[in-house]
Formats: C-alpha cells, sequence, structure tokens
C-alpha cells in the first residue's frame, strides 16, 4: 500500500486500502507491507502497523518533505524495485492518480484505474474490480504476465476495519536517497 498522508495525518483511503490489503494478503499467504515517503514521518508508522501492516518500508528525506511527483516517483520505483512485491495499491486521489501512472510507467506494468473492488482468484491473481461503459457493467481486470499487479481504488468504498491498538510492525528503510540535483 502506498501511504498518502498531509500535515502529519494519514490520508482516509490509506486506512482502508491496508483493511483491503490485509484481506489480500491474508489469501495469498503474504504480508501486508506500507511505503511510507516524506520527511520526518515516522511517526504514522505505528499507526499503519495498528490498521494491518506487517511491514513499512520508510523513504525519509529533507527534500521529500514537501510533495512533488518527481521525487515522490523516484522513490516509490526505488522502492518497489527493491522489494518486488506482487500486488501496489493506491488511492485514487487526484495525489495517486498522478503517481501511479508514472510508477507504472516506469516499472513497465500494467495499471487499473478507479478500481471500486479487489479479490484474488484461485490463481492467485489479482481480480481488479472497475466501473465501465459509463458505470452500466463491472469489468474484472486481471494482469497474468507482468508484476507488480498495480491498481488505484477509488476513495470510500472500501471500509475501514477498526484500529488493532497496539498491534506491532517491522519498519526498514526502504532505499536511501541520495542528495543530489538529478536525483530528486
Amino acid at each position: 500500500v502506498i501511504v498518502e498522508h498531509s500535515d502529519g495525518e494519514l490520508r482516509r483511503v490509506v486506512l482502508e486500502l491496508l483493511t483491503e490489503g490485509r484481506k489480500l494478503a491474508d489469501k495469498l499467504n503474504e504480508e501486508l507491507a506500507a511505503v511510507l515517503v516524506g520527511n520526518k514521518v515516522s511517526g504514522l508508522a505505528k499507526t499503519l502497523a495498528e490498521y494491518g501492516a506487517d511491514k513499512v518500508y520508510l523513504v525519509e528525506h529533507d527534500l521529500l518533505g514537501r510533495y512533488t511527483s518527481d521525487g515522490y516517483v523516484h522513490a516509490l520505483v526505488g522502492t518497489i524495485s527493491k522489494y518486488h512485491p506482487s500486488i501496489v495499491l493506491i488511492g485514487a486521489t487526484p495525489r495517486g492518480r498522478e503517481l501511479a501512472p508514472r510508477v507504472a510507467a516506469r516499472l513497465q506494468v500494467g495499471l487499473t484505474a478507479d478500481c471500486t473492488g479487489l479479490d484474488i482468484d484461485e490463481k492467485g491473481q489479482l481480480l481488479q474490480i472497475r466501473p465501465a461503459f459509463g458505470g452500466n457493467i463491472m469489468a474484472t481486470i486481471i494482469s497474468p504476465n507482468y508484476r507488480p499487479q498495480m491498481a488505484t481504488v477509488r476513495p470510500r468504498v472500501m471500509k475501514k476495519a477498526a484500529r488493532q491498538a497496539g498491534r506491532k510492525g517491522d519498519m526498514k528503510e526502504a532505499v536511501r536517497i541520495m542528495k543530489t540535483k538529478n536525483n530528486l
């Protein structure tokens, strides 16, 4: 789950994605990880764990204190390339709609936008459910040939699980961001 935050607070869609991600991870018998990008944001890791993340990959740097698409794309592509998740979920917010296609293009994978449902089939494929033809039908999309499978999910269509106070997760430094002009 790619974490979106603002003014030291997690966006609600992140909690929804963690809830849904937890279900998917359990079906696949995998760990659920969250990628937290920013500056001085490590305090949010505890909340991410309490909402279901087994691991939090932290990318912190002074230059990431204010959102820029170039900096965040660089951080996300580096983290995804290093840890090779099978699925990447991003909120279909204005920021997520900007980041997701750029990350997918750099990773050379597909992206299903504006999903309203997610599931796992018997082969372990992510079923990405979204409205099609003006909302008249629901399309189920799979990406069998490329990893990670990427989807943006509409805010407020998934339920948010209750916080499990005291639940622990493992926080790791995801990638080291070097302070160079060409890097961010």
